[in-house]
């Protein structure tokens, strides 16, 4: 980690077919955790790992409104944000704002379930897109 302090972690995959997506993931040599429900998201998520790329988080739909419906209203998937870990959120932001970026936060810190209840925040990047934040606090 260095200039804004973030560390990647995975791509979120938003789809309406999240078995379809385990399955191409399980031919690459993904293995994926137990399905998960985030209730404050409102969202189903599977978070898959493998030991030479990337993980892969898939989240689909829950029922009712949530935050996928406008990502999927044109297309059943879309690899839709990139995340990363930050010991330090705000500094992270406010470096990425000297460094002349335009950051707007799209989503407030609020507990994930799928990662230990460590606060997750969502902002948008101005010339790069959605980003998720990780908060992992100062060890």
């Amino acid at each position: 980690m260095e200039g804004f302090e973030l560390e990647f972690d995975h791509f979120g995959l938003a789809t309406r077919s999240p078995e379809r997506a385990v399955a191409f993931l399980h031919g690459l040599g993904y293995r994926d955790q137990q399905p998960v429900h985030d209730p404050v998201q409102n969202v189903n998520l599977i978070l898959c790992e493998n030991g030479t790329m990337p993980a892969v988080e898939v989240i689909s739909p829950a029922d009712g409104a949530g935050p996928l419906d406008g990502v999927l209203s044109t297309c059943n998937e879309m690899l839709y944000h990139l995340c990363y870990r930050s010991r330090d959120v705000s500094a992270s932001l406010a470096a990425m704002r000297q460094a002349g970026l335009r950051v707007v936060q799209v989503a407030a810190p609020q507990p994930a379930i799928m990662f230990g209840n460590k606060r997750v925040s969502f902002h948008m990047v101005k010339g790069f897109g959605l980003i998720e934040i990780i908060e992992t606090g100062r060890d």
